[in-house]
């Protein structure tokens, strides 16, 4: 079994956790208050300012062209996420620019971010991408597993359908297949340290929307 598979099966209490979260019952059904999804809207879009960082980061320190053009699409492609989908929610849900611009982490975007810089900074290429992973990955599962039951019309129509998108889920598995081969050539001690990475990326998915759901603020 390959090491992206494995460390998916260990996570699947966690990944059900997820597909449990009320914040993705209540869009799939419909019904999720709009405050809850304008908080994560504006915090989904100062997180893919500082993924596409990173995934840029990834690009450069790759080893293989087939590495370095995926990434360094992936980072174009979050910048470009960011500019068309969220700008369509801002509108729809009445976020302007200056509200945006104005607003400030929730203590789970930047303790996400935080990590992947971190990554990005101090830790080997392998764990940097096998941390970048879940974001695609856990997005794929969560598109394709509520978009089956998805009400209609429901108000979050676009966001269940980028996450469900064949392309997306392709763009998956270019970046698993990646982080599979970093970890076919890795010591047993680098894989440890990519499952680990993985493993806390995943958490902070769960972390993410739970926060966006409560609307999380610094408490002080």
């Amino acid at each position: 079994m390959s090491f992206c598979d494995t460390i998916w099966d260990e996570i699947a209490p966690l990944r059900r956790a997820i597909l449990a979260q009320p914040f993705l019952s209540e869009l799939a059904d419909g019904s999720l208050a709009p405050e809850s999804f304008r908080h994560y809207i504006v915090q989904d879009s100062l997180y893919l300012a500082e993924y596409a960082r990173a995934l840029a980061i990834a690009a450069a320190r790759a080893p293989t062209a087939t590495a370095r053009l995926e990434f360094s699409d992936g980072a174009k492609v979050a910048v470009q996420v960011e500019e068309a989908l969220h700008q369509a929610f801002f509108a729809q849900f009445g976020v302007t620019s200056e509200m945006a611009h104005d607003s400030e982490a929730s203590p789970a975007c930047l303790g996400y971010t935080s990590y992947l810089a971190s990554l990005a900074a101090t830790r080997s290429y392998e764990e940097l991408i096998a941390g970048i992973l879940p974001c695609f990955w856990v997005y794929w599962e969560v598109g394709c597993a509520i978009k089956p039951r998805a009400a209609s019309p429901n108000p979050y129509a676009a966001w269940i359908d980028t996450y469900a998108a064949p392309s997306f889920g392709e763009a998956t598995d270019r970046v698993r297949a990646l982080v599979d081969e970093a970890a076919a050539n890795a010591t047993p001690a680098t894989r440890g340290a990519m499952a680990t990475a993985f493993r806390n990326a995943a958490r902070y998915e769960w972390m993410f929307w739970d926060s966006a759901y409560r609307r999380e603020q610094w408490p002080i």
